[in-house]
């Protein structure tokens, strides 16, 4: 199936998010984690945290820009995704949950937004 422009927009958006990241040392672990309960765009590791890492882009900051569109039930989906995601650890490493807002060119990482 094509890939729509939005769908190759989110491609790249995630592929700049994840070249910040590394730069910054976090390493991969996972891309596109997807199960019923929801998705998380990358998944890294940052010394000996996991962390859990929304990506999102918006053209500017209208309405409040790419961080703010993460709307409550958004946030309840990446929690669902990532105790998911757990239950393969037999004991669970520390975690969090970043975003990585794309403002038009401007690249926002936002460490440790949501509660687990």
């Amino acid at each position: 199936m094509p890939r729509t422009s939005q769908q190759e927009q989110g491609q790249r958006s995630e592929d700049a998010a994840l070249d910040h990241l590394r730069l910054q040392g976090l390493q991969l672990v996972e891309r596109n984690f997807r199960c019923k309960v929801g998705e998380l765009d990358l998944i890294m590791r940052d010394r000996t945290h996991l962390v859990f890492v929304e990506v999102r882009h918006r053209r500017s900051r209208t309405y409040g820009g790419a961080a703010a569109s993460i709307t409550p039930a958004k946030q309840k989906r990446l929690l669902r995704a990532a105790q998911f995601y757990l239950m393969r650890f037999s004991q669970l490493p520390p975690c969090r949950f970043d975003v990585v807002a794309l403002d038009g060119p401007q690249l926002t990482w936002l460490r440790n937004v949501l509660e687990m």
